[in-house]
C-alpha cells in the first residue's frame, strides 16, 4: 500500500448548515472549534451564520468559516496520523493548507482569511458593479478563455482541459455565458459574488501582502502546492508571494493534481466542507485513492480508514 498521502483543503462555495456538524459530535473536535471563538471572529453567532445563507454565503465569513472547518478537522486527525506528503489547497484553502503544514497557527489562518475577505470586499468598492464566479465546461480551456477575453472576463480556476471556474463581472459573464451555451458548452453561476483570482482584485494585493508579512510565519513543515502554478513552496517567503499572488492570478488546480501524481501520492483526504477536490483528483488521476471527510459519519471514521490504509 503507497503511504504516501496528500491533505486537500476546499475553497468556498461548498458551506452549508451541517458544515460542524462531525466536530461538533467529536469530543476533541468540538474543543478545538470552541478555541477558534468563530461567534467573535465573525461578529455574529456561528448558528446564526449557518441557518442564513445571506451570511452563509457572504464572503467575509464564507473564507473564515471554511478554514475554520478544515483547520479544526485537521487538528483533530492529526496526532493519530503521519505527517502528509503534500499539502494542496484550493483558493482560500491554499492559506488553510499553510495552518495544516505547521506555517501558521491556526487563529492566525482565521485571522488572515478575515483580512483577506475584507481586502477582497473592498474591490467592490472601486468598481462598483456587480461580480461573480461561472463554471464553464465541454469547451477546450484555450477556447473557453478566448471567449472570456473577447467579453472581457477571465480564466480564475483551470481545473481541467475542458472544465474552468471563470471569474468578471456580472455583465460580462452574462455575455459570455450566452455564447457558451450557444456553442454547446455547459455553464452555471457559483454562490460567490467576488471575482476571485482575476485582475479585478488588484487593489487587495497590497493590504494582503502587508497582513501576511506582520502575520508569524513559519517554513511549512510538509511542502505546500502553489495554487498559481502548482510547485511545492517550502520556505515562508515563497510561501507569502504566492498566497499574495493568487489574489489576482488564476489557480492551476489541473496542475496541483498533476503534481500530486508525479509526487507518488497513493491517496489523498479531503477536509471539509464538500468533497468537490476529491471527486475531480479521483477523475483525473484514478489510482490516487481519495475521500473526503463528508464521506465519513465521525471524525474517528475518517481517522481509522486513514490509519488502515497507512498501516
Amino acid at each position: 500500500m503507497n503511504q504516501r498521502f496528500a491533505v486537500l483543503c476546499p475553497g468556498q462555495g461548498g458551506q452549508h448548515p451541517a458544515m460542524f456538524d462531525l466536530l461538533r459530535n467529536d469530543a476533541r473536535g468540538n474543543a478545538i472549534l470552541q478555541r477558534y471563538a468563530l461567534d467573535r471572529r465573525l461578529g455574529h453567532p456561528l448558528d446564526a451564520v449557518l441557518q442564513d445563507d445571506r451570511l452563509l454565503f457572504a464572503n467575509r465569513h464564507a473564507q473564515a468559516l471554511v478554514a475554520a472547518a478544515g483547520l479544526a478537522a485537521w487538528e483533530a486527525l492529526r496526532e493519530a496520523l503521519p505527517a502528509p506528503a503534500l499539502v494542496a489547497g484550493y483558493s482560500i484553502g491554499e492559506l488553510t493548507a499553510y495552518g495544516v503544514a505547521d506555517a501558521l497557527a491556526p487563529t492566525d489562518v482565521l485571522d488572515l482569511a478575515i483580512a483577506r475577505a475584507g481586502y477582497m470586499d473592498a474591490c467592490l468598492a472601486h468598481a462598483p458593479q456587480q461580480q461573480g464566479l461561472m463554471s464553464v465546461g465541454g469547451m477546450r480551456t484555450d477556447e473557453a478563455q478566448e471567449v472570456l477575453r473577447r467579453h472581457g472576463a477571465f480564466m480564475a480556476i483551470e481545473t481541467g482541459f475542458d472544465t474552468l471556474i471563470a471569474g468578471g463581472r456580472s455583465e460580462t459573464l452574462l455575455a459570455a455565458q450566452r455564447q457558451f451555451e450557444a456553442a454547446g458548452a455547459r455553464t452555471g453561476m457559483l454562490p460567490v459574488g467576488i471575482a476571485s483570482h482575476t485582475p479585478l482584485m488588484e487593489t487587495a494585493l497590497a493590504p494582503f501582502a502587508e497582513a501576511l508579512h506582520a502575520a508569524s510565519f513559519n517554513d511549512p513543515a510538509v511542502a505546500v502546492l502553489a495554487g498559481i502554478s502548482g510547485q511545492e513552496i517550502h520556505d515562508k517567503e515563497a510561501a507569502r508571494s504566492a498566497l499574495a499572488q493568487q489574489l489576482t492570478h488564476a489557480i492551476r488546480w489541473s496542475s496541483c493534481m498533476d503534481a500530486c501524481a508525479e509526487r507518488g501520492i497513493g491517496m489523498a483526504l479531503e477536509l471539509g466542507p464538500g468533497s468537490a477536490l476529491s471527486r475531480m483528483l479521483r477523475e483525473r488521476h484514478p489510482h490516487i485513492e481519495c475521500r473526503s471527510l463528508s464521506d465519513f459519519r465521525s471524525l474517528a471514521g475518517a481517522q481509522k480508514w486513514l490509519q488502515s490504509r497507512l498501516a
